[in-house]
This record gives structure tokens, C-alpha cells and sequence, in this order.
């Protein structure tokens, strides 16, 4: 069987008729929450499909020498039938998979994927069209009790030191960058072309011409991402290289990988250290000033306005962090033994929204925290798995709907963190394919919520809650599971901590 791609996508509108298209569908089991679906649609259905788009196309096409809508139909077929035929297969694809999972009352929880390269699926008016796609689902169980849950509700406060280091953040967030050549330092990058190259293969399956290699920081021990893989002794290998030298080091494709092809495999990678950048962070008047302000009294008032509304969401953050423990402890169902490419990048780009949305890192530690969760135990990234899916059937037992107006607010809301204004962000979401996760994003906390509502809820001081979040990391580890899936405090400056959520 050809190695699964995702169904090819169309331009003509999907929606299918209320009955929708005729076909015959076969479902089995493919594992834990997979199903493989194998379609036939009609020779008949696939005519008329055929003569629809022709019919559309002979209205609309303008062929030098014809009026529009008079060109002959033999001639269209020699000019635009290969085109034709494709976005009609395409068409019949998506709306035969729409049906199966209506009809058949399929939850899906990802995309669908084609075993089958839609290449190699040729449409013709006289055959039958024969297909299969394995796509994850919600698997069936029983939803535990949600009412009168026992949460505790830390309280948190805004510190001298968490101003401090939001100060601290602001400017290095509205710093410059500047060109060095030599007096390399921890948070300083290289940048050049380079290549990956996986063991056993000739051709790279990876080139860039400007790969960003950044310095680890002090605390990171040495360790630092490269290309979204945590690489133990980076700064080590760096430290005696300088421009116009090559990194070379092999590194290992991480189990949670989104490319399942690298994962466990060896990879090569040299990159040519053509330029070094600094960031210089912007000075507390230049903050100031960028900002509109009167003064540093000014300043500090307002970012301590910023952090007590974080600190709200902080508050509730942890408190919907409970309530995710207690549904995934109270339940229990078959799941995948190995994260497909769907599944992971699902998983890694909603562990980015997330980050996001609180607020407390910027873009180099996003990418170090994704590289860590990359390199996390299979179990970990499994468990995930199985609360994306208890939250899913929540979400539609409770009836929680989410409207485009709150995935814009969310989406202003994660620019803000960032700095940036909405429409850009919404341009790279858009680019990416991750407004759908920003939805489900939405969705996720609005059914937390819900339950939230009926809770029986605790004040504790915040020294309490991070002594029993360090005490829950440090059995973990100590029972070999992975840190990446127990929520732990995240230093704010030298002084003050904040809780953070999973």
C-alpha cells in the first residue's frame, strides 16, 4: 500500500447535498482509534460529476477564435480535461468521505488521511472510483461524572519581580539586531545554508540557504534546539566555531517527530556559519517611548495592570488543568501505539497555541519547550492524545459551539502577546492551516470551563500550589514518566514563579 497523504484539496465548493453523494463504504478496524474506510463510487455518479464540471467550465472558458460558452467540447477535453479530471477526483473524494462519516456517525478528531497517491487514482467515466483513508476517531466510552468537582484555586499575586522580568521582556521583545562577526556569547546566532541528510540516504532531505542556529543560554546547561531538535551539547560544538566555519553533528529524529520518515534515524546536518546576529535589547526609555508613555512610573503601573489580568488567566489556567487530570484519570481506552505525522503535529502546534496564549515566553523558548515535548516519551504524547479526545466528546455532549467572533478575539489575544498586530498572525495561522487548532483551542477551554462552573473550588496560597506541582513533578520522574505532561511553576525574573499548564 502507497504510503498515506492527506486527501488533495479543491477549489470547487465541497458541501455535499443533505443525502449527499452516492457511494458504498466499508469501515474497519485499522487500530486504537483508526478506522480505514475503503469508497466506491459509481461509474454513473462519476459521469454526471464529469459532465457538471465540463458544463461549468464550456459556460465559463474563453478560447481565443470562440465566443465564451461556444468552444467545442472535443476541444476543452484536449486543453483542460487532465485539470478537469483532477478537481472533480478531488471533489468526489472529499464529499464520498463526508458522506461516510455522516451517515455511519463518525467522530473524527484529525484529517483524513489517503492510502492511496491521488495521483495514481485515475478518474474515468466508465469504471468505478475505488479508494481508502484512515482517519483517528473518537473511540467509544463512557463519560466520567463532571459535577461538584473538588479544584483548589491558587492565589496568585503580581511581585516587585514579576515586573521586573516582564520589563526585562518588553525589551528584549522591542530590541535590534545587530551584525557581529566574532565576541560569540550565549543568546547570539549563526546563520548560513546547510543540509540534513538522513544515514543511508545520498540526496538531503532537508536544505535551507539561511539556517538559524542560536548560542544555548548559561541555564540551559549546554543544551539548545536546532532545527526543532534538542541537541545535548550544542553550545559545546559552537564554542570553538566562528564565521566562515561548518557545524557538522548527528543528531537523532525524535519518536514525536511530525516526519515520521526521521523518526529514530540518524541525521546528519552541516551548516556554513556565514553570519552572526546579537539582539540588543531595547532601553527602558525606548520601551517607554514605544509605548506612548509619560515615564517608568507610568511603565511599571501599566505592566503590572498586564500582569494581574495574566495572572487571572494564570489562575484559571491551572484550575482547568485539574479538572483535564481528573477526566483523564477517570477514564480509560485504547489509543494509538505510535503517533502518526497528524496526530503529532496536532499535538506540537496545540502545545504552541498554548504557550502562546500565556504569555510568559518568547519565540526561542516556544521553539526550545517544542523541541523538548518533541523529544518526550511516547506516553506522554499519548496522553495528550487521549485528553484531546475525552474534551472533544465533552465538547459535544455539553453542546459547546464556537463562533467566529471569539476565535477572532483569541487570535487579537495571542497577538498581543506576541506584540504583533492581529491580522498578521492571523495571515500565519491561516498560512499554516492553524486557525482550526486556535478553534479548538477556544473550544477546549470554554468546555473546562463549563465544568468549572459546578466545581467546589478551594483558595491555597501560591507557595502551597507550586510545592504540590514540584512534589507531582519530582514522582513523576521518579516513576520514568515525562515531565512534558505535568504542570510545573515557570520562573517570572530571579524571584517571582507563576504556574503553567500542560
Amino acid at each position: 500500500m502507497a504510503e498515506a497523504t492527506a486527501i488533495p484539496s479543491s477549489t470547487t465548493d465541497l458541501s455535499a447535498s443533505p443525502e449527499g453523494i452516492a457511494c458504498e463504504a466499508t469501515i474497519t478496524d485499522a487500530g486504537p482509534a483508526l478506522k480505514r474506510i475503503t469508497i466506491t463510487v459509481p461509474a454513473d455518479v462519476i459521469r454526471e460529476k464529469l459532465d457538471d464540471s465540463m458544463g461549468v467550465l464550456a459556460g465559463t472558458a474563453a478560447i481565443p477564435g470562440f465566443r465564451k460558452g461556444k468552444a467545442p467540447r472535443a476541444l476543452l477535453e484536449r486543453r483542460f480535461g487532465a485539470s478537469v479530471r483532477q478537481e472533480t477526483r478531488n471533489q468526489i473524494i472529499s464529499e464520498a468521505f463526508s458522506t461516510t462519516v455522516q451517515r455511519h456517525g463518525l467522530e473524527p478528531v484529525g484529517d483524513p488521511q489517503l492510502n492511496e497517491k491521488p495521483d495514481d487514482l485515475e478518474l474515468s467515466s466508465d469504471r468505478p472510483l475505488v479508494f481508502s483513508l484512515d482517519i483517528e476517531v473518537v473511540p467509544d466510552f463512557e463519560l466520567p461524572a463532571t459535577e461538584g468537582l473538588a479544584i483548589d484555586r491558587p492565589v496568585l499575586v503580581v511581585t516587585d519581580e514579576m515586573i521586573e522580568a516582564e520589563i526585562t521582556r518588553q525589551k528584549h521583545m522591542l530590541g535590534r539586531v545587530e551584525e557581529i562577526s566574532d565576541g560569540f556569547q550565549p543568546g547570539d546566532r549563526f546563520l548560513g545554508p546547510g543540509t540534513v541528510t538522513i544515514e543511508g540516504e545520498t540526496e538531503p532531505f532537508f536544505r535551507h540557504d539561511r539556517i538559524d542556529v542560536m548560542i544555548p543560554q548559561a541555564e540551559d546547561g549546554g543544551r539548545g534546539q536546532l532545527l526543532g531538535i534538542v541537541v545535548e551539547d550544542l553550545a559545546s560544538r559552537l564554542a570553538a566555531l566562528g564565521l566562515g566555519d561548518t557545524l557538522t553533528l548527528e543528531m537523532t529524529g525524535p519518536d514525536m517527530h511530525e516526519v515520521e520518515r526521521i523518526r529514530g534515524k540518524t541525521l546528519h546536518v552541516e551548516i556554513q556559519l556565514r553570519e552572526g546576529q546579537r539582539l540588543i535589547p531595547a532601553t527602558v526609555d525606548e520601551v517607554i517611548e514605544r509605548y506612548g508613555l509619560e515615564g517608568e512610573a507610568m511603565l511599571r503601573e501599566q505592566v503590572r495592570y498586564a500582569l494581574e489580568q495574566r495572572v487571572e488567566g494564570e489562575q484559571r489556567q491551572a484550575m482547568r488543568e485539574q479538572v483535564a487530570r481528573h477526566l483523564s484519570g477517570a477514564v480509560d481506552f485504547p489509543l494509538p501505539e505510535r503517533m502518526s505525522e497528524s496526530q503529532a503535529s496536532r499535538l506540537l502546534e496545540q502545545s504552541r497555541l498554548d504557550m502562546l496564549y500565556k504569555g510568559e515566553l518568547d519565540n526561542d523558548a516556544i521553539e526550545h519547550r517544542l523541541a523538548e515535548l518533541r523529544s518526550s516519551a511516547q506516553t506522554a504524547a499519548r496522553q495528550r492524545l487521549k485528553m484531546s479526545m475525552i474534551l472533544h466528546r465533552l465538547a459535544k455532549k455539553l453542546d459547546i459551539s464556537v463562533t467566529q467572533n471569539e476565535i477572532n478575539g483569541r487570535i487579537a489575544a495571542l497577538a498581543m502577546q506576541r506584540g504583533e498586530r492581529p491580522e498578521k498572525l492571523r495571515q500565519e495561522l491561516a498560512q499554516s492551516g492553524a486557525i482550526q487548532q486556535v478553534a479548538l483551542q477556544v473550544r477546549d477551554h470554554k468546555t473546562l470551563d463549563r465544568i468549572l462552573a459546578s466545581a467546589t473550588l478551594t483558595d491555597i496560597p501560591a507557595e502551597e500550589w507550586n510545592r504540590r506541582l514540584n512534589e507531582a513533578k519530582a514522582a513523576e520522574a521518579g516513576a520514568g514518566g515525562s515531565a512534558a505532561t505535568t504542570p510545573a511553576p515557570k520562573k517570572s525574573g530571579r524571584g517571582g514563579s507563576k504556574t503553567s499548564g500542560t
